[in-house]
C-alpha cells in the first residue's frame, strides 16, 4: 500500500503562486503591447483600460473583489485568500514590469503563441498550489450548482461576449490573433492540467 503524496508546504505555495503571477504579468505586458484582448476577469480588465485609459493592474485588482465572497463560499478561505495573493502580486506586478520588460517588433503569430503559453504555464502553475487569477470560473461552479447548466458553458459564453465587444475596440484581425492566444491558453491547460498529477 502506497503513502498519500506530501501536501506542499507553505514555501512551496508561495514560490508557486509568486512563478504563477510572473508569468502571467509577462503575458500581460506583451498582450497589451500587441493590443490584444483576452477572456475572463483578465479580459474583462483589459477591455476596461482599453475603453478608459486606466492602467491594468488597479482595474484587475477591483474587477477581482466581488468573486472573493463566492470563493469563499464555494472553496474556502484558504483557496481566498492564496488567489487574492495572485491577484496582488499580478496586479503590482504589471505595473512594475513594463519600467524593466519592452517588448520591440513582435509578429502577431508568435504573439498570440507565446501570450498563450506564458499565460497557461501561470495558470497552471497557480491551479497546482490551490490558487487563481479570476472569478468567472467561480460563477461557472455557482451556475453549474443551481442549474445545471455546464460550468465551462458559462465561462464561454462570457468570453464570447468579450471577444464581440472586442470588435468595437479593436480591429477584427487582431482580435483575431487574440483568438488564437485564447485557444493556445485553454489548449494548454485542458492538455496539462490533471488534479491526479499533483500533490495536494
Amino acid at each position: 500500500m502506497s503513502l498519500p503524496p506530501p501536501r506542499h508546504s507553505f514555501a512551496d505555495d508561495a514560490q508557486g503562486i509568486a512563478f504563477g503571477s510572473f508569468m502571467a504579468a509577462v503575458s500581460v505586458v506583451l498582450l497589451t503591447h500587441l493590443g490584444f484582448v483576452t477572456g475572463q476577469t483578465a479580459g474583462l480588465a483589459i477591455l476596461i483600460c482599453y475603453g478608459t485609459g486606466w492602467s491594468f493592474g488597479p482595474v484587475f485588482f477591483a474587477v477581482n473583489l466581488p468573486f472573493y465572497w463566492l470563493g469563499w463560499k464555494r472553496f474556502g478561505p484558504t483557496f481566498v485568500a492564496k488567489s487574492f495573493m495572485a491577484v496582488a502580486i499580478l496586479s503590482a506586478l504589471t505595473m512594475i514590469l513594463p519600467r524593466h520588460l519592452q517588448f520591440g517588433a513582435v509578429h502577431p503569430a508568435v504573439g498570440a503563441v507565446l501570450v498563450g503559453c506564458l499565460t497557461g504555464v501561470g495558470l497552471i502553475a497557480l491551479f497546482r498550489h490551490g490558487s487563481s487569477l479570476g472569478g468567472i470560473g467561480i460563477v461557472g461552479l455557482y451556475v453549474q450548482d443551481a442549474t445545471g447548466f455546464r460550468a465551462g458553458w458559462v465561462q464561454l459564453a462570457f468570453d464570447a461576449v468579450l471577444f464581440l465587444v472586442a470588435l468595437t475596440l479593436r480591429d477584427p484581425v487582431t482580435v483575431g490573433w487574440s483568438f488564437l492566444g485564447a485557444l493556445i491558453l485553454n489548449l494548454t491547460i485542458a492538455v496539462n492540467h490533471r488534479k491526479d498529477r499533483y500533490i495536494a
